[in-house]
Order: C-alpha cells, then sequence, then structure tokens
C-alpha cells in the first residue's frame, strides 16, 4: 500500500481556506535570486521549444514541467530552482509551446497531454549532457504531462531518470475541469480563459483561416473553449473527447520509477478522480499523499522561504 499520511502541518493562520491557500501565494510570493541561461532547440513537427538552465555543476539534474499558461519565472518554478541548487543539483525547466513569452511556430499550442515535448526535452539532455541522474517534477498540468510520459515510457524509461515526484496534479483531466464549472471557481476560470484567449488570438494572427474570432468573444467557459479550439487545434472531437484522450490516468498503470503524487484534500481545482487512491493501493511504485491542506500549487510554510510541497519533492526524489 502506497498512501501515506501526510506531513503538512498546514499553512498560517490568515490563509483559512483552500482558496485563499491558492490565490494569495500566487499573486504574491516572490523568490528572489534565481537567473536562467536559455536554449532554443529544435521539436520533431518543426516547431521550438525554450528551456531555461539554471546549472551549479551537478551531475544530477532536475527537470521541471511548470502548470497551465505557466512558465519558467512562476514563483512555484522558481522556488525549486532555488531549493534544488542550493542542494547541488541543477536544473531545467522547459516552456510549453507559446510559454516563456514567445509565441511558438506551428499551429497548435500546448495541452495536459503534451508529454510528446517533455520527451523531447528529455531526449535531447541525454544526447548532449553526462547527467548520471535524473529527476523529473511537475506542478498541475506539467504534473499531468510528467505522469503521463512516465507512463506512456513504462519499462522502456531511460535509465538515468531515477525518480518523479508530482504535486497539485489532475491525474484524471475530465475531473479537473468540472470544478471550473463551480461559481465558487469562476476567479480561476476568468484568470486562465482571458490568458488562453490571448494565446488564441496570436494564433490566429499568424494563421488567419485557422480559427474563427469571432466565436472566441462568445465563449465563457472551458466547455466550449476547448470544444471550439483545443480540440480543433490538436485533433479531437470535442472537449470530452479532449479530456478523456489525454488524461494522465490512462498511462498511470504502466509507471516504473519511485514516482510521489502530492494532491491536497481542499484543492478548488481536483475533484474526485484527481485523487488515485486504488491505483495507489495496487502500485507500489506510486506513492499518494493527500494533505488535508495546501489549496492549488499553495503549501505556505509561516517564515519559510520554501514550500513544504518544495521539501517534500526534494526529500522524495533524493531518498
Amino acid at each position: 500500500m502506497s498512501i501515506i499520511e501526510s506531513t503538512y502541518a498546514g499553512p498560517p493562520a490568515y490563509l483559512f481556506n483552500g482558496h485563499l491557500e491558492t490565490i494569495i501565494p500566487s499573486l504574491f510570493r516572490k523568490v528572489s535570486d534565481v537567473s536562467y541561461t536559455r536554449e532554443k532547440i529544435d521539436t520533431p513537427d518543426g516547431d521550438f521549444l525554450n528551456l531555461d538552465w539554471s546549472r551549479v555543476g551537478s551531475s544530477k539534474l532536475l527537470i521541471i514541467s511548470h502548470g497551465l499558461e505557466g512558465d519558467s519565472e512562476r514563483h512555484y518554478v522558481k522556488g525549486m530552482v532555488k531549493l534544488f541548487n542550493s542542494n547541488h543539483i541543477d536544473v531545467l525547466t522547459w516552456n510549453n509551446r507559446s510559454c516563456g513569452g514567445e509565441i511558438n511556430l506551428k499551429p497548435i499550442l500546448y495541452h495536459h497531454g503534451a508529454s510528446y515535448d517533455l520527451e523531447t526535452t528529455v531526449a535531447y539532455v541525454l544526447k548532449n549532457q553526462s547527467y548520471t541522474e535524473i529527476f523529473l517534477t511537475g506542478i498541475s498540468m506539467g504534473g499531468a504531462q510528467t505522469l503521463k510520459y512516465l507512463g506512456e515510457k513504462g519499462s522502456d524509461l531511460p535509465m538515468q531518470i531515477k525518480r518523479a515526484a508530482v504535486y497539485s496534479t489532475p491525474c484524471n483531466l475530465l475531473s479537473s475541469a468540472a470544478t471550473l464549472k463551480r461559481r465558487s471557481n469562476a476567479f480561476y476560470k476568468n484568470r486562465f480563459l482571458g490568458k488562453l484567449k490571448g494565446k488564441i488570438r496570436a494564433k490566429a494572427a499568424q494563421f488567419p483561416e485557422l480559427l474563427d474570432l469571432d466565436l472566441l468573444d462568445r465563449v465563457t467557459d472551458f466547455d466550449s473553449f476547448d470544444t471550439l479550439f483545443t480540440a480543433k487545434l490538436h485533433g479531437f472531437k470535442d472537449a470530452a473527447d479532449f479530456y478523456q484522450s489525454v488524461s494522465a490516468d490512462n498511462w498511470m498503470p504502466s509507471i516504473a520509477i519511485p514516482t510521489l503524487v502530492i494532491n491536497a484534500l481542499n484543492d478548488p481545482l481536483l475533484g474526485s478522480e484527481c485523487y488515485p487512491v486504488k491505483l495507489a493501493d495496487k502500485m507500489k511504485e506510486l506513492t499518494l499523499e493527500m494533505p488535508g491542506r495546501g489549496g492549488h500549487t499553495g503549501f505556505v510554510v509561516r517564515g519559510q522561504e520554501f514550500t513544504w510541497a518544495e521539501h517534500r519533492v526534494l526529500q522524495f526524489l533524493l531518498d
């Protein structure tokens, strides 16, 4: 059995519910003294990815996958970078297509199932670097991409990849997407939709015949956005087909290395199917930790620069 009792004692008193635990760090947390060296690499389909490196001269590497509409500058990424660098481990954050300040070239964007770009990143590292140990972590959407990649590779995973840990991860995308229909989650829905609509307008400027921007103006929820735009761009029938087709839990039973999933029980963006209790019961490779508190990518600790989740990921990966 791989379901463990969490060590997270909870946030400061002023973060008294899951929404505050999610929103306050997202808006106000700052992580200083993190700088990157950017490298642009080609993808097999003629696009590019921007890789941001923070090296300390280690033989070990952490690869970070960021969340929806995030990039290497997000607080949860920079916190992980700084903590792992301080423990003498190199870090690479790859930016999903259209993220990281530069629109991509192809008539697609990115999504929760874009594990092919993580695979491209890993393959590039293995070909051009000489790390003896590689660890994977992902936050929110990046966690789903990481779990999908691990399951797709299964026992064929490159031998240098030793362990993985993800948190605030929508293991079941349909269940997570459904939470954005709740009135209490309107803040997140509107924030994500606003940013994604900007990406669609940028893509329409590149490919004027591809997308109908009149439809974009009428989109008010993720079902319609994902049916009219995400599914259309990426070859799915509609939102439901997209959610089912790319959901990480389709592949998680094939994960073959020690992998930690941390999902807070009060995460406002995770539905009940995002807590893979039955799977963790059966799989020795999968460890599930479900703190009562933490929100979505929160896990604040009073008076500490780093979050509990960042320390927990470090502990698990280096165990």
